[in-house]
């Protein structure tokens, strides 16, 4: 796979990037600007080469058609000013504003096209859809860039069809991402303990499956919990249980033990009569019980003290550690200490701590860590996931044909 300093002198050409910017927003504000500031090693380095540089991006869902409250036009305004210099915005994805706004740049200025999924071929599963569509984009430039690590796992025409048409090239952060996932999946220095949480376990049971091939202990936390430990027998009362994963979870449980790994599972959880999350409140008092006492009326909602120890023990001793997914209701205080705790334990870690992407990223930022605290913050939720699964990432299968 060819890095972004492969592509030799960019003086003078088009380089048509591929970035991730779907940012959070209150109205027009962004709340967390993380991923536009994760790209910036990239867009400066070819701002600074003398690159036309035209990025591509996505904000939202939009149905494949134009929607005011979807345009790109708050990232390329804190692009602007991130990067110093102002970000043109074209008025439409790929059509005479595109082309127009293009061929106004000079060497070393940045264009935003509008949101790519205002396009109905950006998602289309038709491949003839698509590639006409990435034609389109590839008639504007001379090189492709990727660097939107959050949608590599996406069969999509900015991500995977206008590869094929271009001379391409990873960007700082996709190259980083691949770097950090394939060091952990072929190559961890061990111990290598793996932090899964999140609320529901059928969304990690592939991630389950491979990474027990490969890490020494599975810390299982969050909603995702509840089924393992009903799995053992336990009464876990009102707290989530997806019963069509039950045999599965045992299947781990089994296949942990025969084969000399650990699944650390909830010794104690806070439990309440239920919350309302839309409104941050809880039903009545928080306490903690034991995992094997959950009431009939409580609902689990956060792992309790002795399992923050118990966790936070085993993180603490790894050299590679891995973690997807908030220990409980994180945006709720009452809620967020297993998850605080979890974090603080990654910040100890004498080795690669790796957070990886989604609730959990989001989680360490609003609990005040500084992202520096980590060996590496992935910016791809769902992609983190599908790379822990083992999964081919077609974006990145792409980038790694020659071209």
């Amino acid at each position: 796979m060819k890095s972004v300093e492969d592509l030799g002198d960019l003086k003078g050409k088009r380089v048509l990037i591929r970035c991730d910017f779907n940012v959070p927003l209150d109205g027009d504000t962004i709340t967390d600007d993380g991923r536009i500031k994760a790209a910036l090693p990239t867009l400066t380095h070819l701002k600074d080469a003398g690159a036309k540089v035209i990025v591509l991006a996505h904000l939202g869902r939009p149905k494949g058609a134009p929607e005011a409250k979807y345009s790109v036009a708050p990232a390329a305004k804190r692009l602007g000013e991130l990067i110093g210099a102002e970000v043109k915005l074209a008025s439409d994805t790929a059509g005479p504003g595109a082309a127009e706004t293009v061929a106004g740049l000079a060497d070393g200025e940045i264009c935003l096209l509008e949101n790519v999924r205002f396009e109905p071929g950006e998602t289309s599963k038709v491949d003839a859809e698509r590639e006409e569509l990435a034609a389109r984009w590839a008639a504007l430039a001379d090189v492709f860039v990727s660097d939107g690590f959050g949608v590599v796992h996406r069969k999509q025409a900015s991500v995977y069809d206008v590869a094929k048409l271009l001379p391409h090239a990873a960007g700082t952060l996709v190259k980083k991402e691949v770097d950090v996932f394939s060091k952990v999946l072929k190559d961890p220095e061990r111990p290598f303990v793996v932090v899964l949480g999140g609320a529901k376990v059928a969304d990690k049971l592939a991630v389950i499956e491979n990474l027990l091939k490969i890490a020494d202990t599975l810390v299982v936390g969050g909603g995702m919990a509840y089924t393992f430990l009903a799995a053992k027998g336990y009464e876990i009362g009102k707290s989530l249980l997806d019963v069509d994963s039950l045999e599965t979870c045992k299947g781990y449980l089994a296949t942990a033990e025969a084969e000399g790994k650990q699944i650390l599972l909830p010794v104690d959880v806070r439990v309440a009569a239920g919350m309302d999350f839309a409104a941050r409140t809880v039903d009545g008092p928080v306490t903690v019980v034991a995992a094997d006492a959950i009431p009939d009326d409580q609902m689990g909602l956060d792992i309790g003290p002795e399992s923050e120890k118990l966790f936070a023990d085993a993180i603490k001793a790894a050299k590679t550690v891995v973690w997807n997914g908030p220990m409980g209701v994180f945006e709720i205080a009452e809620l967020a200490k297993g998850t605080a705790a979890v974090a603080q334990a990654l910040t100890e870690v004498d080795g690669l701590s790796v957070v990886g992407g989604g609730d959990s990223a989001a989680a360490v930022r609003e609990l005040g860590h500084d992202d520096n605290e980590f060996g590496h913050i992935s910016t791809g939720g769902g992609a983190s996931l599908e790379y822990l699964e083992g999964k081919e990432l077609p974006g990145i299968a792409v980038l790694e044909e020659g071209n």
